[in-house]
């Protein structure tokens, strides 16, 4: 099995190398942008699944997606995100995606959803296309403006300002406004707290 899994973030690609080729049976190639990912897709043997991370460069939005599933005459293209919303995700599917894949899901259920797709299935997680009308009454989310709550989010998968400022598409101070508005909210004095309460109170 032949996974293309293109994304900007070098820790989660070479991480995501790691877990499918342990399995054994699972070869990758990486790219760090759209261009590049259409370039292995048009120049190598068929992958079996491509990997798209929704915010690197070169997608926009999910007109990089459909780039890439047209290609040769039809690609099996999956979207990857730690930010997207459920709409962004349904739509994806809409479109004809393998599947949808939050970055938090664990190594385990990464395994078997790149599987699952690769033999041709469509993929999204239950728990993440139900979670969204839910999240929005939580305790600690009805603190926190629907902006903050993307910049923790971002804070909670290790993000520094400047990854966050560039995945919401706004400027890295107004990252840091938000951060100081976070922590009187949360009653913390750092970013280390900050994710510990959100990960404490079930949010992310």
């Amino acid at each position: 099995m032949r996974v293309l899994i293109a994304d900007d973030h070098d820790l989660l690609r070479d991480t995501l190398v790691l877990f499918l080729e342990g399995q054994g049976s699972i070869t990758t190639r990486t790219a760090a942008d759209l261009d590049q990912a259409c370039k292995l897709i048009e120049t190598e043997d068929p992958f079996d699944l491509v990997l798209l991370d929704l915010n690197m460069p070169g997608m926009d939005g999910l007109n990089g997606l459909k780039r890439a599933m047209e290609l040769k005459d039809g690609q099996r293209v999956a979207l990857m995100s730690g930010t997207a919303t459920r709409q962004i995700a349904e739509q994806a599917l809409e479109a004809g995606a393998a599947g949808f894949v939050p970055k938090t899901l664990s190594a385990k259920s990464m395994i078997n959803a790149v599987k699952f797709m690769a033999m041709g299935e469509q993929y999204a997680p239950i728990d993440f296309m139900t979670a969204t009308e839910t999240e929005e009454t939580h305790p600690l989310a009805e603190k926190l403006s629907p902006r903050e709550r993307q910049v923790l989010k971002g804070l909670t998968e290790g993000k520094s300002n400047k990854e966050i400022a560039r995945d919401l598409e706004i400027s890295e101070p107004t990252v840091k406004l938000h951060m100081k508005t976070l922590y009187r909210k949360l009653e913390v004095t750092n970013r280390t707290q900050a994710a510990l309460a959100a990960r404490e109170a079930g949010l992310y």
